[in-house]
């Protein structure tokens, strides 16, 4: 149903943005910290599926929107050097959120807080103090891969609603918490752009964005969680102090 929703929406329009070059400086003061914040509190896993989100976003957003469909335009930056950012900046940061949520991380909602105020806080400051910086305007077509985009959400979830009908309750992968993190994370930040004025008005990206783009890759995200963390473990550091404490 969620996926007819989507196709039915579909259509070729643009998804922009302006930004000034403070945002990216304080941007890339907020990344410095959450990346000590995960290494410091022994947050390994989510640090490096992070930097591999960032690359992930990178070779989509460069190679295939910009260079392959020549969708995506940069006006007023090096267009690869922006985009380096822009995929570090939300390939890393999503990535390494999603990975927490997963973990079913004990300090959840102090890493989504940390995150979602670092995005507003960001966008304000520059949006106040950024007026002598100058401006970046960005956009993207989206018509050309939401289709592809619609087929790989179909096909992730309806390998998981298929596995969960052919087993058990015991056995079941949890749907509800999947759509919970993969329309979570992305309604954020469009949120917070919609809001600060960064992305033009509009419904189309909140919306279709929202259910569509970091949703997509939930179920395949999931598998290769679970494979990691069968095979790696971890202990977090207010973990191992929470633990010592209980024994004693």
């Amino acid at each position: 149903m969620i996926v007819m929703t989507i196709l039915a929406a579909i259509q070729d329009y643009t998804v922009s943005r302006d930004l000034n070059t403070l945002y990216i400086m304080l941007d890339i003061v907020f990344l410095l910290l959450l990346g000590y914040l995960l290494l410091k509190t022994k947050r390994k896993h989510a640090f490096f599926f992070g930097i591999a989100g960032a690359l992930i976003y990178f070779i989509v957003d460069y190679g295939i929107f910009y260079l392959l469909l020549r969708t995506r335009e940069v006006d007023g930056a090096n267009t690869m050097l922006f985009l380096l950012w822009l995929s570090t900046s939300y390939g890393f940061t999503n990535f390494a959120w999603i990975w927490l949520f997963l973990d079913k991380d004990k300090r959840i909602i102090e890493w989504s807080s940390l995150i979602v105020i670092g995005w507003l806080s960001t966008a304000l400051i520059s949006q106040s103090f950024g007026s002598n910086f100058a401006v970046i305007h960005i956009s993207r077509e989206v018509g050309s891969y939401h289709g592809w985009m619609a087929i790989m959400l179909f096909a992730g979830y309806a390998f998981v609603i298929i596995r969960n009908l052919m087993s058990d309750n015991r056995e079941r992968l949890p749907i509800l918490k999947m759509l919970f993190i993969g329309i979570f994370v992305q309604f954020s930040w469009e949120a917070i752009l919609l809001i600060t004025g960064i992305r033009p008005q509009g419904w189309n990206p909140l919306v279709i964005n929202s259910l569509l783009e970091t949703n997509l890759g939930i179920p395949y995200i999931y598998f290769i969680h679970k494979v990691i963390t069968k095979r790696f473990s971890e202990a977090p550091v207010a973990n191992l102090s929470h633990d010592k404490f209980a024994q004693n």
